[in-house]
Formats: C-alpha cells, sequence, structure tokens
C-alpha cells in the first residue's frame, strides 16, 4: 500500500521532495481526470466516489464540510479526499464487471460508494473495524496519500534517537504527542490522524521507525 500510493503521487508528479502537505485534489484531477465536487449528502455521510465500467465518473464531498472554513473541517475535506482517492485506486476495477458489487452500502446506486463519517475516519480507532475491508483498505490509502512514510521518517528526525539495542533510531514515548503535532501541522492533517501515523511509522513498543 505504501509503495503504491507513493508511486501514484510520483507519476503524476505530486510527491514532494521534502514533508510538505499533499494536494489531494490535485492528485485526483490528475490521476483520475476529474474534479471534485460539493454535494448535498444525508447527515452522516461524508463522501461518496462513483463508478462505471470504465473506470471513476465522479468525487464528491459532503458540503457541510465545504461550508465550514474551519481549519479543522479544512483538514476533514483533505482526509475524506484520500478516502475517496484510496477506493478509486483500489476498487474501481470491481465495478468492471456486468453485476456491479453490491456490498458497498449504497442499494439505490450500485456504482457508487458511500462513505460514512464512522467508516471514513475509523483510522482513528484499530479497535473501529468492522469488517468492511473496502473501508479498512481505503482507510490506509488515505494514511499513505496524505502522509508517505518516506516524508514522515524524514519530518520525524528531530524527534528521535538512537537508543535502540540494536542500533535503530527511536522515538521516545515523551516526544510522541509534540511529534503528532509537528506532522499535523507539516502534512494539514488533523491531530488524530497524524498522531495513528506516528503509531504506523514508530509502533509504541519501542517506538524504532519502521520502513
Amino acid at each position: 500500500m505504501e509503495r503504491l500510493c507513493a508511486e501514484e503521487l510520483d507519476s503524476v508528479g505530486l510527491l514532494p521532495s521534502a514533508p510538505e502537505p499533499i494536494r489531494i485534489d490535485r492528485f485526483i484531477e490528475k490521476r483520475f481526470g476529474i474534479t471534485p465536487e460539493y454535494a448535498e449528502l444525508p447527515h452522516g455521510v461524508l463522501g461518496y466516489s462513483r463508478f462505471s465500467r470504465a473506470g471513476v465518473v465522479e468525487i464528491a464531498v459532503a458540503r457541510a464540510l465545504g461550508n465550514d472554513s474551519s481549519r479543522i473541517a479544512e483538514r476533514r475535506v483533505s482526509t475524506t479526499l484520500a478516502h475517496e482517492a484510496g477506493h478509486c485506486l483500489l476498487h474501481a476495477h470491481l465495478f468492471a464487471f456486468e453485476e456491479p458489487p453490491s456490498l458497498f452500502g449504497s442499494p439505490d446506486d450500485p456504482g457508487r460508494i458511500l462513505c460514512r463519517d464512522e467508516s471514513t475516519h475509523s483510522i482513528t480507532s484499530r479497535k473501529s473495524y468492522d469488517g468492511r475491508w473496502w473501508e479498512f483498505q481505503a482507510n490506509q490509502a488515505m494514511a499513505a496519500l496524505l502522509l508517505p512514510r518516506r516524508l514522515v521518517r524524514i519530518a520525524l528526525e528531530p524527534f528521535v534517537g538512537p537508543q535502540s539495542p540494536l542500533g535503530g533510531d527511536v522515538l521516545p514515548n515523551s516526544m510522541r504527542e509534540e511529534a503528532a503535532a509537528t506532522l499535523a501541522d507539516i502534512f494539514e492533517v488533523n491531530t488524530v490522524v497524524a498522531r495513528i501515523r506516528v503509531d504506523e511509522v514508530c509502533p509504541a513498543r519501542g517506538g524504532q521507525l519502521t520502513f
């Protein structure tokens, strides 16, 4: 997943050489040839992707998020777009068959994957995984697109030290919250997403950075 997302960003010239926010809206435009739109969506639905047998045809985000000018809401828009981009990268091929899959929770529109608040942001809690593998995969892609592992490792360098018995770099537990806040500011994501990404790149047990 990490390699796939990095390669996809690089293929359209949107993988930075140094840590900075990922232009996820531009990635969607260049990679899939569509411009994300805002739409009136039911309460609890943050966005959706629509597919045809030819591929991705539409990505939409809840207008309520777009109407909120707060920094948190703006970052949630980016997170939602990255989640939808994950669906587009990983699941578009499933709609190439004569009978599109019916397991995505949109019986009135089988060509659409609806992404609800709890599914789009379940990245914030491993315990919330409920078996919807397509949402789990989209969340994994969301993290890898917005916070590419190589860039996260660079951004975390000021916080790590050679404390592992095996010689690897370690992020001390006392620095984890500050590191997450720094990642949030660098990559323009909400702190809760950055915190999970820190835990992925530097697992809490020992805190050693992983590739």
